[in-house]
């Protein structure tokens, strides 16, 4: 989250003596085969993995773990995973990566609008989970190598500070996930140019991200209805048709 009450981990950018990326990843999978394929590829690759097979547990983990990355299961015996998924997002900033045989696009919007970002559509391929984790844990770096340490970027009464991972609209602290923090420092540093979604997807989840670009539009959405909380009626990010999206001209 853009908040400090929630910490982020500084596993993300560690690198394991092989040279690839490492970090911590917590598989929520009630598919025992499933989760240990899963498991089995992302330590392979570098990464130190835990499985379990319900959601009950899963924010208990989480606070007791702190993963870089949480792989969920929407369909959980017992605890769905929206409702894991919510839990999480309550005190972690890791990144939520939902997994879904789910036909229903109104269920992933869902997943995405409560705080998860991104996902995956049951069957899949493990080697594209592993580049879409190998990609989000390259984020955290991503934007912020452009920027001196502690720059603040403005745009009418919002206000980013980079150091503090916080954003506030009227001077008030608005809590954003990571990825609609990256979404909206992307727009802020070229305020008055159209960014396509393509250039956003490269921006904030990596240019080697596979998926639906459209993930783009649904946490625009989310992050024009967070910013409009302190400033009801106020009109800041613009859609340009055919292209993408720009902060709003004053």
């Amino acid at each position: 989250m853009a908040s400090t009450s929630k910490p982020a981990s500084n596993r993300a950018n560690s690198v394991n003596p092989a040279g690839t990326l490492s970090g911590r990843v917590l598989i929520v999978e009630d598919e025992r085969p499933l989760a240990r394929m899963i498991s089995l590829y992302l330590s392979k690759a570098g990464f130190d993995t835990t499985a379990i097979h319900e959601g009950e547990s899963a924010p208990d983990k989480v606070a007791r773990l702190r993963p870089d990355v949480v792989i969920l299961d929407l369909g959980l015996p017992g605890l769905d995973g929206l409702d894991v998924c919510k839990r999480i997002r309550a005190f972690s900033d890791c990144y939520i990566l939902m997994l879904t045989a789910r036909g229903s696009e109104r269920e992933r919007i869902t997943g995405l609008e409560i705080g998860a970002d991104d996902y995956i559509t049951k069957p899949f391929s493990i080697r594209e989970l592993v580049i879409r984790i190998q990609s989000v844990m390259r984020r955290p770096r991503k934007i912020d190598a452009t920027l001196q340490n502690g720059q603040t970027l403005k745009h009418g009464p919002i206000v980013l500070d980079t150091l503090a991972h916080e954003v506030t609209v009227e001077g008030q602290q608005v809590e954003l996930t990571r990825t609609e923090f990256e979404l909206l420092q992307a727009l802020m540093l070229t305020p008055k140019e159209a960014v396509s979604r393509r250039d956003l997807v490269t921006k904030v989840w990596d240019s080697t991200w596979v998926g639906d670009e459209r993930i783009v539009d649904v946490h625009i959405g989310n992050l024009r209805k967070k910013l409009n909380f302190p400033a009801p009626g106020v009109h800041f990010i613009d859609t340009i048709r055919g292209v993408g999206y720009r902060m709003a001209l004053k």
